[in-house]
């Protein structure tokens, strides 16, 4: 099977080289969805001015060029030059009969694969988990999907902060309470709390301040016991994370954990090769740089901090020898950094200073996938239905929840029932995040997100519920049909034309890390899906070949959404 947009591409190039000399060989064809045809080429515009000719006088001599025999029935010159054309239905039919047929559903194997390190979820293990780390987590969770269904070798970073100042504090304080009592609390979550307390005993008893400034030095020096309490915590904190990433079905683990501890003796060595090649330099007593092109208020040069005055190091050096670290050990051929939108001027110089070090170079790509803020309906923080701060594991619950009230009417087994709201629930969840462009901002809505209409995940599961309930009905495996698909009605055209761009759709996904792209093509096919559900019978279709047809088009639909939402990391259930 082919991608329609590339074939029609090809040949619309061909055909410009044939009708212009090998000159115009490299001119992009701009093959765009049309509401006049199924795509349109606009090639003949920016054309038109490079040959000095009427835009329409181009597209016309395109045209007597363009070879689409048995692909398209219809190629019309319209406008100022536009070129709009429409498929030939069996085209369509014969491609979708490919598409059922190959495991890939057209999507290849990218080549060349190359080696990605995405670095996301990154929680603190002194913060409580919020909403604003279940967006970096499903979003750097789908690009990961994404980017290993198409070949990459993909190295999950969960850049866990584990380390610094705080520690003394922290430590201090599960001392003072004890160690089991410590250890129960963090495990629990009550993470904040237990931070909270830390902090403001150091603010209030200077006996206590002091012990934590000791307690820091004991831990940078390596200190036995010092290092084992510092671990219990780390440890328990872990535990509770992993919790969350197992109710959301993340792909993350403990195997991926690349926690600022792990860069700690690099941080030295980092600094030096800076400070040999001239990039960083003493300046008030502390080693820094100043990247090309950043500046402060006044115009002064914007320093980037690689160890202070006191000797200490912060997370920008960490983060240096991170990207270091991933270049010439890891051998990455990308970086993908799914962090919040505040965080945009650090990478920026981040990777300026990269670059100057000579670690990164035009062979590697590097890119802060942005993620933007998420709020409550009053723009503030989220908050329960009581009022108070949500922490992400309660956030989670309460879509559950919620899930189950919209289905209690619809399945007596309360099993099974719950079995379908968690996943209807944290689907919700999670689409929610992947609906939408990662660097926008939104008003977190359970109402909206657990909606059976409109582009949201139940919706999604929806449509494939209803798929598996025809094959029931028929008494059929969807995995055992086989066509061939035959085109007749327009819905039928338009549900099988759609179901031909998942393979663009994934791609674009992982060449943006924009999972966003691939969720609202799943809403098109979804959609696609309920039209042709509601015009054109399956199971009561008016000859025994149209309704092997019908019933290979649903079994397809159900592959590209299952396989889809797969790769965005949303559940499916069986039933709703």
């Amino acid at each position: 099977m082919a991608d329609p947009q590339e074939v029609l591409a090809q040949r619309v190039s061909a055909a410009v080289t044939a009708a212009f000399g090998a000159g115009q060989a490299g001119a992009d064809p701009l093959i765009r969805p049309s509401h006049f045809a199924d795509f349109q080429a606009n090639v003949a515009l920016p054309l038109a001015k490079s040959l000095g000719m009427p835009p329409r006088q181009v597209a016309e001599q395109i045209v007597a060029q363009l070879d689409l025999a048995g692909i398209c029935d219809r190629v019309e010159v319209s406008g100022p030059g536009f070129i709009n054309l429409t498929l030939a239905s069996d085209w369509i039919a014969g491609q979708a009969s490919g598409q059922l047929r190959d495991g890939r559903l057209g999507v290849p194997v990218a080549v060349p694969a190359g080696t990605v390190v995405v670095d996301y979820s990154s929680p603190n293990v002194v913060k409580e988990m919020h909403v604003g780390h279940l967006r970096t987590t499903v979003v750097g969770d789908a690009i990961v999907r994404i980017l290993e269904h198409l070949g990459h070798t993909v190295v999950r970073a969960n850049h866990v902060g584990d380390w610094g100042t705080q520690f003394g504090l922290l430590i201090e304080h599960l001392l003072d309470v004890g160690e089991e009592a410590a250890r129960a609390a963090l495990s629990a979550g009550e993470i904040n709390a237990f931070y909270q307390a830390a902090r403001a005993k150091f603010d209030a008893d200077p006996a206590f301040a002091e012990r934590s400034r000791h307690r820091v030095v004991a831990l940078q020096a390596g200190d036995p016991d010092t290092l084992r309490l510092w671990q219990l915590m780390v440890t328990d904190s872990r535990q509770y994370y992993n919790t969350i990433y197992q109710r959301l079905g993340v792909t993350l683990t403990d195997a991926d954990l690349a926690p600022e501890s792990f860069y700690n003796p690099l941080l030295a060595d980092v600094c030096a090769e800076l400070e040999a090649a001239g990039i960083a330099v003493i300046s008030d007593g502390a080693l820094v740089a100043f990247p090309p092109g950043f500046t402060v208020r006044d115009r002064s040069p914007q320093p980037m901090i690689l160890r202070k005055r006191d000797g200490g190091y912060g997370y920008d050096t960490t983060d240096l020898a991170a990207i270091r670290y991933r270049i010439k050990d890891l051998k990455a051929t990308r970086l993908i950094y799914v962090v919040g939108a505040e965080q945009s001027l650090h990478f920026r110089m981040l990777f300026a200073v990269a670059r100057q070090a000579g670690w990164l170079t035009d062979e590697v790509r590097a890119e802060h996938a942005v993620i933007g803020l998420v709020t409550g309906s009053d723009g503030g923080r989220i908050r329960t239905r009581t009022g108070e701060s949500v922490k992400l594991i309660t956030l989670i619950d309460e879509s559950v929840e919620r899930a189950e009230e919209v289905i209690a009417d619809r399945y007596d087994d309360p099993d099974l029932r719950h079995q379908i709201a968690d996943a209807v629930g944290i689907g919700a969840l999670k689409y929610a995040d992947l609906s939408l462009a990662r660097d926008s901002g939104y008003t977190f809505d359970f109402d909206r997100m657990l909606a059976l209409t409109g582009n949201t995940g139940p919706y999604l599961q929806y449509a494939t519920a209803r798929i598996r309930s025809i094959f029931r009905r028929a008494g059929r495996d969807p995995g055992q049909a086989a066509g061939p698909i035959t085109v007749t009605e327009d819905a039928e055209r338009a549900l099988a034309l759609t179901l031909l761009g998942f393979g663009p759709a994934v791609r674009l996904s992982a060449d943006t890390a924009e999972p966003h792209h691939l969720a609202g093509f799943m809403f098109d096919v979804a959609s696609a899906f309920t039209t042709f559900y509601e015009e054109c019978p399956v199971l009561k279709a008016p000859a025994e070949q149209v309704r092997e047809s019908r019933l290979a088009l649903c079994a397809l639909a159900l592959r590209v959404l299952t396989r889809g939402l797969g790769l965005l990391g949303v559940p499916v259930p069986d039933r709703m």
